[in-house]
C-alpha cells in the first residue's frame, strides 16, 4: 500500500546536501569564527596539536573539517579524491571561507533578515543533530516492529480503487463537463481537452490508490460511486473542482511485515522522538505558555490527488 509505505522521517537521516554544508561553513566563519581563530570544527588545544591543511587569510582548516566537508559534497572520503578531485574540492573551500570573511567584515549579520536565516540554520543543524545522537541507541526491536505492523494493517483501508478526473478551474465548466459525459461524451477525451490536472495525458487516469491518499472531499465522493458511475456535482478540493469516475476497486493487499519492516522502523522512531520533544515542551519554561493547537490537518488532506508518476502500480 502506497500509504503505509511513504511513512518515514526523512529528517532522521542526517544527510546533507551541497547547499547545507556551505550553511555549516557560513555558520562557522561567520558565528563561531574569527579571523586567526580556531575553526568551530575543532577546539584551540586540537587545532594547535594538528597541522592545518590550509590557511585562509589566517584562518586554519584542519584535515579533519576538509574531510567532513569532502563526504558530505562528494559522498566519499578525503583520501579517495583524484588529485584533480583535490584541488577542486581545496578551491571550493577555499572562496567560501574568502566569500564568508568578506561578508563578516562587511557586517552581514547586522542585517536581521541574515541574522534569522543564520539562526535559522544553526537551529536546523542542531535539530538534526539532536534527533540522531537521541535515536541512536533507540533501533526498535522485533517485537516493536511487529506490533506496529499490526497498528499499521489495522489503520489501513481495506479497499483500493482505481479513478479518473477532470480537473477545471470552476463550477460552472465542471458542470458542462457533468452534461457532456451524460450525453455520451468520453471522459478520456474530455479530461485530455480540459483538465488542468498532470493526469490530463492519460485521460485523467489516477492508477490504483488507497482512499485516504486523496483530499478528503476527493475520496468522500469517490466512496459513493459504483464501477463506472461519476459525480453528478462538482467536487471542490483546494485544487479545483474535479468530475470523478470510479473505474474499478479491488480488496488492498498490505505489504508483508518483511516487506515493511524498514518504514515500520522509521515509523517508531517517529514517534520515539515525538515523544522525546513532547516530554521536552512539556518540561520547558515557556512564556506566555503554548495555546493548545487545533486539530492539524491529515497528512492525506494536505496533497494533490495522485497522478499517474506517483500512484500505486497496478498489482
Amino acid at each position: 500500500m502506497k500509504t503505509f509505505l511513504s511513512k518515514s522521517l526523512n529528517s532522521l537521516r542526517f544527510n546533507m546536501k551541497f547547499i547545507q554544508i556551505l550553511l555549516v561553513v557560513l555558520v562557522a566563519s561567520l558565528v563561531g569564527c574569527k579571523q586567526g581563530a580556531a575553526p568551530t570544527t575543532t577546539d584551540a588545544a586540537t587545532t594547535a596539536a594538528v597541522k592545518p591543511l590550509m590557511t585562509v587569510n589566517g584562518q586554519a582548516i584542519t584535515p579533519e573539517f576538509f574531510d567532513f566537508y569532502v563526504k558530505n559534497v562528494a559522498g566519499k572520503p578525503a583520501s579517495e579524491l583524484t588529485a584533480a578531485e583535490r584541488t577542486r574540492a581545496l578551491d571550493s573551500l577555499a572562496r567560501i571561507y574568502v566569500l564568508t570573511q568578506a561578508a563578516e567584515k562587511e557586517g552581514v549579520l547586522k542585517d536581521p533578515e541574515n541574522a534569522s536565516r543564520m539562526e535559522l540554520s544553526r537551529l536546523s543543524v542542531l535539530q538534526a543533530a539532536a534527533a540522531q545522537h537521541y535515536l541512536k541507541d533507540k533501533t526498535p526491536t522485533e517485537q516493536e516492529l511487529r506490533a506496529e505492523y499490526e497498528t499499521q494493517i489495522a489503520d489501513t483501508p481495506q479497499q483500493e480503487f482505481r479513478a479518473r478526473h477532470i480537473l477545471v478551474q470552476s463550477p460552472e465548466l465542471a458542470e458542462r463537463v457533468i452534461s457532456q459525459l451524460n450525453k455520451g461524451a468520453d471522459f478520456g477525451k474530455l479530461a485530455k481537452s480540459l483538465s488542468i490536472d498532470g493526469s490530463k495525458e492519460n485521460g485523467g487516469d489516477l492508477g490504483w490508490f488507497s482512499p485516504n491518499a486523496m483530499v478528503k472531499p476527493f475520496s468522500n465522493a469517490l466512496m459513493q460511486l459504483k464501477k463506472g458511475q461519476f459525480t453528478q456535482t462538482p467536487v471542490q478540493t483546494q485544487f479545483g473542482f474535479h468530475v470523478i469516475k470510479l473505474d474499478d476497486v479491488r480488496e488492498a493487499s498490505p505489504p508483508s511485515f518483511d516487506q515493511a519492516k524498514e518504514q515500520l522502523g522509521q515509523i517508531l522512531q517517529r514517534k520515539k522522538l515525538q515523544k522525546y520533544s513532547d516530554d521536552l515542551l512539556a518540561a520547558a519554561k515557556i512564556d506566555p505558555p503554548l495555546t493548545p493547537a487545533a486539530d492539524a490537518v491529515p497528512a492525506a488532506a494536505a496533497t494533490t490527488p495522485a497522478t499517474p508518476s506517483d500512484a500505486p502500480a497496478p498489482k
